[in-house]
Parts: structure tokens; C-alpha cells; sequence
């Protein structure tokens, strides 16, 4: 027994001699030149499940910023619809930031983002001037929105089942709902949202996107106006949304011909 066990014993010494050999063989000692970077493994940074002082911290995500962004860019959108922020004024950020109970930041960044999209322009050490729009430019913006519009309406019209027309009924619905608030930013967004519904029936997102801006553009205030249109206008460019899904529900080509073309000379 004690010499099994002493054989035993030697030839576990002699296989651990043996690794240890095939392990120097598979890495030999070799001088290594100045400013040659060390290998993850040889430094310890690569290793799984160790921590290590190299190791370079997970940024985290900055949520919180960019809801606030989010949230004053649609508060300012909302009040340039609702005449709040009057065409020629300039408002600074320091002072909006006051106004919504955020730092100036935020403010600042939704303001250049409305700067991108033409509603305001930057006054240096100042901050942004609200656009000064005419009636003409209103009248542009509704030839162009027409000019898109339009034609993809009357190819829906012919090509979308009429079970998927009955589905935007409550979309229809709810602008009649905004309209009867009196409010032009309520109206304003429920308005969006029912053109939007219709166009993105058409599969073409891109088209949805630059409907969608023409359409904001075309619903900030002109220059000597109070605040946009009254009650019974919106009451009535809502009662067109329901008219207009009534004729595509019947299959009724002409009326959506006739209630799309005016829809938009209406300039809505």
C-alpha cells in the first residue's frame, strides 16, 4: 500500500512537472520592447468577473434631460399655437426656464430645435425671436400641403378597405371633440393627429414626416393676430374630417375629391 501510494505520489509530481514544462513552452520568456502595449490577459483588464481600477465606467443614459427637453419643446409648440409667444417678440431662455420651473438649458435646446424648424430665429446675447408670418405664407404652405396631400387621399381612396376607414372614426371624432374646447392648441394637435392617421395608411413614412411639418408650420399664428382661429372655424374644419371619412366609408370619389381640394383651400 505505501509504495502504490508512493508511486502514486510521484506520478502526480511528474505530471504536474510535465504541464508545468508544456506550459513554459507554450509561453516562453521574450524580451519586450518599450511602448508596446500589454495584452488585456497579461494586464488582468480582460479578465471575466474581476474588477479592475482600468476598467472604464458605463456612462448612464441621461433619461431624465432629455424628457424635460421633450416636455418644454412641446409646451413652446403649444404656446406659439395658442398665441402665447407672439411673432416679433424675443424671449430669452433664462426667462422661459423661470416660466416652466427648469433651468435654462433645457429651454435653450427646445428652442434651437424651433429654430431648425423655422418657428423661431436666434437673436444673439438675446435669445429667440418669434417668426413673423403673413397671410401669404399660410396660403403657401396650404398649395403645398395640397400638392402632397391630395393625390395620395384620392389613391387611398380607391385602394384602402373600407373596414380600415371606420377604424379612424374615433380619431375623427375626437377633433370635433378639441374644436368644441375653443382651444387652438388642443384643436391644433388633434387636427395633426387625424391627418396623420389618414397618411400613414399609405405605408410612407417619409411623407407622414414632411406632411407633419408643413402641417405644424401652417398652424403657428400670423403677425397682428390674437390667437388663430375662433370656436366655430375650428367646429368647422372638425365637421370636414367626419364629412371626409363619411365619403371614403361610401366609396363616394367625387365628395373626397371635393372635401379634400377644400380642406386645404380652406388653409387647415
Amino acid at each position: 500500500m505505501k509504495q502504490g501510494a508512493q508511486g502514486s505520489a510521484g506520478t502526480g509530481s511528474a505530471a504536474r512537472d510535465g504541464d508545468r514544462a508544456v506550459a513554459e513552452a507554450r509561453v516562453p520568456p521574450q524580451t519586450r520592447a518599450s511602448g508596446v502595449a500589454r495584452s488585456p490577459v497579461e494586464t488582468g483588464s480582460g479578465v471575466r468577473g474581476e474588477h479592475t481600477h482600468s476598467e472604464v465606467p458605463i456612462p448612464r443614459p441621461v433619461v431624465q434631460r432629455s424628457s424635460v427637453r421633450g416636455q418644454i419643446l412641446d409646451a413652446l409648440r403649444t404656446a406659439l399655437v395658442a398665441g402665447e409667444l407672439r411673432p416679433g417678440e424675443v424671449y430669452s431662455a433664462p426667462a422661459l426656464g423661470e416660466r416652466f420651473g427648469v433651468s435654462a438649458t433645457p429651454v435653450r435646446e427646445a428652442m434651437q430645435q424651433l429654430a431648425l424648424e423655422g418657428a423661431v430665429e436666434v437673436v444673439p446675447n438675446r435669445g429667440f425671436r418669434v417668426v413673423e408670418r403673413g397671410a401669404r405664407e399660410l396660403a403657401e404652405l396650404a398649395e403645398v400641403r395640397a400638392l402632397i396631400e391630395v393625390p395620395v387621399v384620392l389613391r387611398l381612396a380607391r385602394s384602402v378597405p373600407v373596414e380600415r376607414w371606420a377604424e379612424l372614426r374615433p380619431v375623427a371624432e375626437a377633433t370635433v371633440r378639441a374644436a368644441s374646447s375653443g382651444c387652438p392648441a388642443t384643436y391644433a394637435e388633434a387636427d395633426r393627429t387625424f391627418h396623420r392617421a389618414v397618411l400613414l395608411l399609405s405605408g410612407n413614412e417619409q411623407l407622414v414626416q414632411i406632411s407633419e411639418d408643413l402641417h405644424r408650420r401652417s398652424q403657428w399664428p400670423l403677425v397682428g393676430a390674437s390667437a388663430s382661429r375662433g370656436r366655430a372655424d375650428l367646429i368647422a374644419d372638425a365637421a370636414e374630417h367626419t364629412a371626409l371619412l363619411d365619403a371614403l366609408i361610401a366609396r363616394d370619389l367625387d365628395g373626397v375629391r371635393r372635401l379634400v381640394g377644400g380642406h386645404f383651400a380652406g388653409g387647415a
